[in-house]
């Protein structure tokens, strides 16, 4: 695996990122029967926040993004999607290394969702979450760190 780094990202990476989270969603929510190109960008564009999201690269190239946002009683973790490209060269594992051993992180709950039949599942499991609950379309998942 070639040096992954992450930065902290900007207002104008929001339109990256929507067309990534559109290419990494299409198979499950298509399966799901869910999928609108335009719904899956704006939820994103309507949840962005450049404070609590970073950008996955690898030598200076864009890779993928994660988010990992205060909550109350921990964090949530979301849009963490890794481009195509990368996918399955252990950046996903990388990467939620890094936050999860993140000394603000250190005894909090972190949660998430995950869509239902998502291969990530399999990622979020080998780091310890457990499923809380489930729906027809999402898996919501935590962890205490």
């Amino acid at each position: 695996m070639k040096k992954i780094t992450l930065r902290q990202s900007q207002n104008s990476d929001v339109e990256t990122i929507a067309d990534l989270r559109a290419v990494v969603l299409r198979n499950d929510l298509t399966r799901l029967g869910r999928f609108d190109e335009e719904k899956v960008r704006q939820r994103l564009r309507n949840s962005f926040d450049p404070v609590h999201t970073w950008i996955i690269e690898s030598e200076s190239s864009f890779v993928g993004c994660v988010a990992l946002k205060p909550t109350l009683d921990g964090y949530l973790l979301e849009h963490f999607y890794i481009s195509p490209n990368y996918q399955g060269q252990g950046v996903g594992s990388y990467v939620l290394k890094k936050l999860l051993e993140q000394d603000e992180v250190q005894g909090k709950r972190v949660s998430l969702n995950v869509l239902q039949g998502s291969s990530a599942k399999r990622l979020y499991e080998r780091f310890g979450f457990k499923v809380d609950s489930e729906d027809h379309i999402d898996v919501y998942m935590s962890v205490e760190v």
